[in-house]
């Protein structure tokens, strides 16, 4: 993916949908995560301000974003948000490319999981889960390769058992239970009850 580098960046006023975004517990029990984000684009521009206005009654004024330009095909260095306030853009191809960092003036630090915006709401919602448990020590990356798994499993599954309907598994009759084999003799393959001439009987000098 080719990235833009966009010096100026102001949508602020443009209406927006509120973000998407799963929080961890207030809690001393630290993770690697803190929550986790799914955009509704990748364009920057447009979903930076939704996000720093859902995080600011927990975090303060986000003031700097940090994040991988393999996944957002524009990085502007700015973003203006609510408030007046411009939201300084930076990125890193060292970062893990499914997290981004915002830092906040006032209390630190904000590691958050980001979902692929084309990523089905089942699968969004486990990792949104996954993401926000306490004192988790899965990566970002972690996460992602986990559900990529999950989701492998799942469609697996579900091919299996769509094969096995197509081949009339779900349609099978219970069989009726067949005779016993002493019931019958027994004549080639086929189990049918022989004329009297023609028993067998046991000779006794």
């Amino acid at each position: 993916m080719t990235t833009t580098l966009d010096r100026t960046a102001n949508r602020a006023l443009t209406p927006r949908l509120p973000a998407r975004l799963s929080l961890t517990p207030k809690t001393r029990l630290a993770g690697r995560l803190d929550g986790a984000w799914w955009p509704r684009s990748r364009d920057l521009a447009a979903e930076l301000p939704a996000l720093a206005d859902a995080l600011e009654g927990r975090w303060g004024r986000i003031t700097r974003v940090l994040v991988n330009p393999g996944h957002w095909p524009v990085v502007p260095h700015k973003v203006a948000v609510t408030g007046g306030h411009a939201l300084h853009v930076g990125w890193f191809t060292e970062q893990d490319p499914d997290k981004v960092i915002l830092l906040s003036s006032t209390t630190g630090r904000c590691d958050l999981l980001v979902i692929p915006p084309e990523t089905e709401p089942a699968s969004a919602a486990r990792l949104m889960t996954a993401a926000a448990l306490s004192g988790s020590v899965l990566t970002a990356g972690a996460l992602m390769s986990g559900e990529a798994a999950t989701g492998r499993r799942m469609r697996e599954a579900r091919s299996s058992e769509d094969v096995w309907e197509s081949e009339g598994g779900a349609a099978l009759a219970p069989q009726a239970p067949q005779p016993h084999p002493a019931a019958h003799p027994v004549v080639g393959a086929r189990m049918i009850p022989l004329p009297g001439y023609m028993r067998v009987t046991t000779w006794r000098p």
